[in-house]
Formats: C-alpha cells, sequence, structure tokens
C-alpha cells in the first residue's frame, strides 16, 4: 500500500513541476515584459524600435496585455480553468499582441519579431506535440498577414521585403521543432527521474521496515554521534525513548557512548558486555565505521546475548532431548527396582542398625537419581504457559504462608516489600509459583552466614523508562563469587554435591517462556538478589481487562 502511494504522490509532484509551475513561470515572464514595453515607450520618448508608426495601437495593446497578464497570473495560481485551454488561450494572445505591437513599431525589423521565437518556444515546451506546430504556424501566418496588410494599404516604405518574414517563419518552425525534440527528451527524462525517485522512496521505505523487524537492535550515529536511526529492539533493549532521533547518544545512552569512544580508541579490540540499566539485558554491542554527509558516522548493533544464549541452550535441549528418551528406559527401570529391593530389606527383622543405616543410604541415593531424571526428562519438554494477570503484593502474601507452612522457614525471617501496592505483573501463576518457590530454597540452604540467622526480601517494584515491573529475591548470605555469575544458569553446574545444578536452569527457561528475565545481581548490602523483570505485557492486559 506504501509503495502505491507513493508513486502516486510522485505521479502528481511531478505532473505540477511539468505543467502549472511552468506555466506560473511564463505568467510572470509576460507580466515583465508587458511592463518593460510600456516603461520603454513612455519613459523613452520618440523611441525609434517602439510605436513608431501608431503610438495609440501600441499605447492600447500594452494597456491590455499589461492587464491580461495579471488575470492570467490569478487564473494559473487558481488552477481554473483547466491546463491546456489556459495554455493555448495565453500563448494565443501573446501572438496576437505581438503581432500588434509589431504593427504598430513598423514591422519585423523593429527587432520584436524575436519575441514571437520566445513565444512559440515556451508554447512548445508546455504542450509538447503537435501543439509546438500549430503555434509556428499561427505566429508565420499572423507576422505574413500583418505584412501583407501594411503593403497593401501601402503604409511602409520597405514593405516589399518578404524574404526577412520568409526567414522568421522559417526561424518560427524550426524552434518549434527543436522545442519538441527537447520537450520529448525532457519528458522521457522526467519520466525516467520520476521512476527513479519512486524506486529509491520505495527502497528507503523497504530499509526502514526491514531494520525496524530485525531481532538485532540498530543504531546509526553521525560524526557527531547524534542518533539519526534506531529500530525497536534497540528502544526495547535500553530503553530508549521514542523521541531518541537528532539527540546526542550521551544522553540516551551514556553507557553505550562509552563503549563507542572506546571502540574509537581501539578498534581491534574485543567488545565487552554492557548492561542495560532499563531492561537489565545484557548487551554485546557492534560497531562499524558509517559514511555520511557531515563526516564519518557508526554503525552500532546491539545484540542481547540473553538470545544468543538462548539458542545456544536450544542447540544443547535437542541433544539433551535425544539423551532422555534412552536413560528414561535404561534407568528408571532399574532404579525402581533397587528402590523396591532396598524397602523389601528394610522390613527384614534380621538387618541389623549398621545394615539399616546402609538401607537408608541406598534409598536416599535412589530418590536423588530419580529426582535428577525428572529434572532432566522436564528439559526435554516445552514448556506450555498460561499467562494471566497477577496482583503481585496478594499473591507474594499467599506465597509467603503456604512457604512459612511447609517449614522452610519462619515468619520473622520473610520480608515482603512491594511498590506500588496495586502492582499487576502478567505470567503463569504456577510457574511462578515455582520459580520463586526455587530460589526462596536457594536462599534458605546457601543464604545464612555463620551467626546469623537467614533473612529473605520479596521486592516488587517498577524499574527504567518504561517502568517494568520486577520482583527481587534478596538474602543476606556471603553472595556467589563474581567469576561464577556467568555459569550458575548453566545446566548441571552446582557447588553443592548433594544439588542436581538444574535448578536455576530450569527457573531461567520457564521465566523465557513467559517473556521474563531472571537475572543475577550482587546487592548492595551484601548477600544475593535474583532479579525476575516481567514483560509489558501485563501493562496492555491490564488495561484490557479495566
Amino acid at each position: 500500500m506504501y509503495l502505491r502511494n507513493n508513486e502516486d504522490t510522485a505521479v502528481r509532484e511531478d505532473r505540477d513541476d511539468l505543467t502549472w509551475k511552468p506555466l506560473r513561470l511564463l505568467t510572470f515572464y509576460r507580466l515583465t515584459l508587458a511592463g518593460m514595453l510600456t516603461v520603454l515607450f513612455f519613459g523613452i520618448p520618440n523611441n525609434p524600435a517602439l510605436g513608431t508608426y501608431s503610438p495609440q495601437l501600441y499605447t492600447l495593446t500594452c494597456m491590455f496585455y499589461l492587464a491580461f497578464s495579471l488575470a492570467a497570473g490569478f487564473t494559473a495560481r487558481l488552477r481554473r480553468p483547466g491546463y491546456e485551454l489556459q495554455t493555448v488561450t495565453q500563448i494565443l494572445v501573446d501572438i496576437g499582441a505581438i503581432t500588434l505591437l509589431i504593427h504598430a513599431s513598423g514591422g519585423p525589423a523593429g527587432g520584436l519579431g524575436i519575441l514571437l521565437i520566445i513565444t512559440v518556444a515556451t508554447g512548445s515546451l508546455l504542450i509538447p506535440g503537435r501543439m509546438a506546430f500549430l503555434f509556428a504556424a499561427v505566429a508565420t501566418m499572423a507576422i505574413m498577414g500583418e505584412h501583407v496588410y501594411s503593403t497593401l494599404l501601402n503604409q511602409l516604405p520597405r514593405s516589399s521585403n518578404y524574404t526577412q518574414i520568409g526567414l522568421l517563419g522559417i526561424v518560427l518552425f524550426a524552434t518549434a521543432g527543436m522545442a519538441y525534440l527537447m520537450a520529448r527528451r525532457l519528458h522521457e527524462s522526467e519520466a525516467l527521474a520520476r521512476q527513479r525517485g519512486i524506486d529509491i522512496a520505495n527502497l528507503a521505505k523497504l530499509n526502514t521496515y526491514i531494520v525496524q523487524r530485525l531481532q538485532a537492535g540498530i543504531i546509526v550515529t553521525d560524526a557527531q554521534d547524534n542518533i539519526r536511526l534506531s529500530n525497536k529492539t534497540a528502544h526495547k533493549l535500553l530503553g530508549l525513548p521514542a523521541d531518541c532521533d537528532n539527540r546526542p547518544l550521551a544522553e540516551i545512552s551514556p553507557q553505550l557512548h562509552e563503549k563507542l569512544k572506546e571502540w574509537r580508541r581501539a578498534p581491534d579490540q574485543e567488545a565487552s558486555l554492557l548492561v542495560s540499566e532499563a531492561s537489565g539485558a545484557s548487551i554485546l554491542p557492534q560497531f562499524t565505521l558509517l559514511g555520511t554527509a557531515e563526516g564519518i558516522g557508526a554503525l552500532i548493533f546491539l545484540e542481547d546475548t540473553a538470545v544468543m544464549a538462548q539458542q545456544a541452550q536450544q542447540m544443547k535441549l535437542a541433544s539433551l532431548g535425544r539423551l532422555t528418551a534412552s536413560i528414561a528406559h535404561e534407568i528408571r527401570n532399574p532404579l525402581g527396582a533397587i528402590s523396591h529391593a532396598s524397602q523389601l530389606l528394610k522390613e527384614s527383622d534380621e538387618l541389623g542398625s549398621l545394615d539399616q543405616r546402609l538401607m537408608t543410604i541406598i534409598r536416599n541415593h535412589t530418590r536423588r537419581v530419580n529426582t535428577v531424571v525428572e529434572n532432566v526428562l522436564q528439559l526435554s519438554r516445552p514448556v506450555s504457559t498460561l499467562p494471566q494477570v497477577i496482583v503481585l503484593s496478594d499473591w507474594l502474601e499467599h506465597f509467603m504462608n503456604e512457604f512459612v507452612q511447609s517449614g522452610s522457614c519462619r515468619p520473622d525471617q520473610v520480608e515482603i516489600v512491594v511498590n506500588p501496592q496495586d502492582l499487576n505483573i502478567y505470567m503463569d501463576p504456577s510457574q511462578l509459583h515455582q520459580v520463586v518457590w526455587n530460589l526462596c530454597q536457594n536462599a534458605i540452604n546457601h543464604g545464612g552466614q555463620e551467626g546469623k540467622a537467614v533473612k529473605i526480601q520479596l521486592v516488587g517494584g517498577r524499574t527504567g523508562r518504561n517502568h517494568t515491573p520486577y520482583l527481587d529475591i534478596i538474602d543476606n548470605g556471603p553472595g556467589i563469587d563474581p567469576t561464577m555469575t556467568d555459569e550458575i544458569f548453566e545446566p548441571f553446574f552446582t557447588t553443592n554435591s548433594s544439588g542436581t545444578g538444574l535448578g536455576l536452569y530450569i527457573a531461567r527457561e520457564i521465566c523465557e517462556s513467559n517473556q521474563a528475565r531472571l537475572t543475577y545481581r550482587s546487592h548492595n548490602g551484601g548477600g544475593s538478589c535474583f532479579h525476575v523483570s516481567f514483560p509489558e505485557t501485563g501493562n496492555r492486559a491490564v488495561k484490557a481487562l479495566a
């Protein structure tokens, strides 16, 4: 649709450039010519070239020509009547008026005959084709009629000079022919330029359409580091305002501007990650020189490392899925037999206390292996979600009561802070429960420090320019070694000998399936902070329900 609109607009603009605008220029030329002829006649008395034969006819013709020029200017501006009627009428009036001025000035020898050549050339350009030769024929017949009229009345001393009239007629037809060829070439060039203009406009819109829908963020800056172009992905990753174009990059995203300056100082150095304050996304910027009319700018690609990691994880999951299909029967069946045999042996009265202890170890480890198998099988299954609007403060109160009743902690160990109180999020409630329960259980298991009871804070609110809703699960433990923060979400990564290393990985996968994001942040007061940012879809869903 937009291609057709561009073409129609271009056609209208080019038609106006080839019709009404030149006609308005002709009316301005005519008004200037009529004014000059009048001023020269009255300003230079006894001018031998103007009005020598019939001053009265010259004066009347100039007055009429001047009035007609003013009227033609208004009609051309109003575009009424039609273009062809106005053009033909004006050219014919020009021929008639100039012929009368030539007659009043003593014939073509006075030098006014050249005005007929200009008139024929102008008419041939405005209405190309056969009309060009019609104008030349009318002008030739008019000047010949004037000469015959003067000769018959025997009013001119040298009225028998038909050679000059014939040459003028030949020049008029030659002018019409050349103007016709020029007009045809001009129209062909204009048509080609119009088509090229349409193609360029459509290509520009197509490029904009493609750039706006790229999964990678795109930002184009000029030589002064002002943003010239940015797509929706860049806005989302960096939390850019809608009116960021033509504004300094240093003002919109100081972090990215620092990365750009570092790259300019050392172009060969590998780019470092950028953590967006608005979205919490880990972004890998890539820079390329881009020449502009004002100097050397930059083309910036922004890649979300979470997306790249997700793609890598999908490949891992594909391999893991094939593995789980084979281990399900190979491990679970003998594992069930071992567990069942241990239960039967436990019921035997002949086992001593040491044997009973060994049977307990067998049962515990079979349960652990079964848990690992269940978690691996869960990874291979696609996560189906049923997201809905959740009032976060009410949901957290209910969750805390359930968590405390399970015996995991005491009520005074959990603190809930939600601002604003009516904060809504958008996620599958059961899957949110699984994520928060896993993170809180990790805080209980690893968050306490020696001599201090474990404290958990559940903090909800909004952050960034887009006011993205979030939930932080904060503990007062020693935190995580900074060298391990990039690995804690990897499957089977654990620092606990009894852990499976799948809890955080599954939690992040669940968040990704709900278009949420789970990241780790070090807490200012010590301890760990797991940050869950929820999708903006929740805001739109709340408005729709309202």
